[in-house]
């Protein structure tokens, strides 16, 4: 078989000392953390579409890095694609991949041409998979022009029914290669003016094709998670998975909370004024925690570039949710990251991968650090411990109403005795304490 990354080998854990760029610092994918080792922690992921496929297009140029993969056609690219992605997934010890269904295999005239390519890539994909698995699949619904206003909010019922169609077949591909976990992404699930749009029937359809594609994979045997990825714009002005907290409340008006979870993305967070932390942690306290994509973004940027993550603390304050959350079960860490459009180079794929796992490596030993060292926890919980006794207790309890904690207010007096300090400038010195000793 071909190899497409000649003269670079299998990347190895050297340590933080090394000065081997091809080689991980903090990585270990065999160090046990946490009680298991790094590699089932993190559980990393590469994104075909990124990996495979951008080549640093953007809307002011061509692209930069040659990912044609080959010359032969359609079909033989796609499974050099394939040879290609195992190549750098076994090269990075990275043991899972996510894809659109239009990653994989090129779109035909008709969709049931385009169904046989689907069949025939994905094949080809378990054929080579081995130990590598799915961490999750989805429909690219939102590339064709025939998308332009929407999928599953579509004004055409027409259009929708296309979708309800290809999200079926992208389940089926998903269930075929043993994919845990499911996502919607609203890409085009939204509006750019209020005038020519109706909200509400927009939303109700969203909701039944939702409904429609756990009813059908629950009954072809899925049996993994359902995400949705929240993000506030992009490419549409408004879109309806604006943030967490946004997403929650149409699942519960729907019906659909006990089905979803979250696929939060942190570049999608800063999109949404929100920092990665705030939106995990929305997540986590209403049990909606499911898989992350692993990204930044640049703060002098406003719109979504997808940045490998080195922000060390973004990182930390990260994976310190995940393991409050218990820690990934069918979700995990997909880097939904591309290099700049300026590191053009096939090496460069390398470099950009390790930069990243080695960031969330040690923003999870951080992480681990921050609760093993228990100052941060122990102050909000002191923080809070008003309300583990006394009047607080009694409101936590309902022994408490409006006539009750009026007469304990009156017979208080004053409260800002009661009032202590925030300390944040304290906690944020404990985190770099942490940090700067591992």
């Amino acid at each position: 078989m071909k190899e497409f990354f000649n003269g670079i080998g299998k990347i190895q854990y050297e340590g933080k000392e090394s000065k081997n760029d091809l080689a991980f610092k903090y990585y270990n994918p065999d160090e046990i953390v946490n009680g298991k080792p790094m590699c089932e922690n993190l559980r990393f992921a590469l994104s075909w579409w990124h990996t495979m496929g951008g080549d640093g297009t953007d809307m002011f140029g061509a692209g930069t890095t040659d990912k044609k993969w080959g010359e032969a056609d359609c079909m033989e690219i796609a499974k050099a694609k394939v040879d290609a992605a195992f190549e750098i997934m076994d090269k990075l010890s990275i043991d899972y991949f996510c894809f659109h269904d239009r990653d994989i295999a090129p779109e035909a005239d008709t969709l049931e041409e385009t169904n046989k390519r689907l069949d025939i890539i994905s094949d080809y994909i378990k054929e080579k998979m081995g130990n590598k698995k799915l961490l999750w699949g989805t429909a690219n619904c939102f590339n064709n022009p025939r998308y332009m206003h929407g999928a599953g909010t579509a004004p055409s019922a027409d259009v929708f029914a296309f979708a309800a169609a290809q999200i079926k077949k992208a389940i089926e591909i998903t269930v075929k290669l043993g994919g845990k976990g499911y996502v919607f992404w609203g890409g085009r699930e939204g509006y750019e003016t209020l005038l020519n749009t109706d909200m509400k029937l927009e939303q109700d359809n969203m909701a039944r094709l939702m409904r429609m594609a756990v009813d059908y994979a629950r009954s072809i045997g899925f049996d993994g998670d359902f995400y949705i990825e929240p993000k506030p714009k992009e490419p549409t002005k408004h879109q309806y998975d604006f943030d967490t907290a946004t997403v929650l409340g149409f699942l519960r008006k729907y019906g659909l909370d006990k089905d979803f979870k979250m696929n939060i993305e942190a570049n999608h967070a800063t999109l949404a004024q929100h920092t990665f932390q705030h939106e995990l942690r929305v997540a986590r306290d209403n049990g909606a925690f499911g898989s992350i994509d692993a990204n930044q973004g640049d703060p002098l940027l406003g719109w979504d570039t997808d940045q490998f993550p080195t922000n060390i603390y973004d990182a930390t304050f990260c994976m310190y949710e995940v393991i409050k959350a218990g820690g990934f079960t069918n979700g995990g860490l997909n880097f939904d990251s591309k290099a700049r459009r300026g590191s053009f180079t096939l090496e460069d794929i390398f470099h950009s991968y390790i930069a990243g796992m080695d960031t969330f490596a040690l923003g999870y030993k951080a992480a681990c650090k921050i609760i093993e060292d228990g100052r941060i926890d122990a102050f909000v919980a002191e923080r809070y411990s008003s309300w583990n006794s006394g009047i607080g207790a009694d409101i936590i309890n309902g022994k408490a109403d409006l006539a009750t904690l009026e007469k304990y207010a009156l017979e208080k007096g004053d409260v800002v005795d009661s009032l202590q300090s925030g300390r944040q400038e304290k906690l944020e010195a404990i985190v770099n304490n942490v940090l700067f000793t591992l």
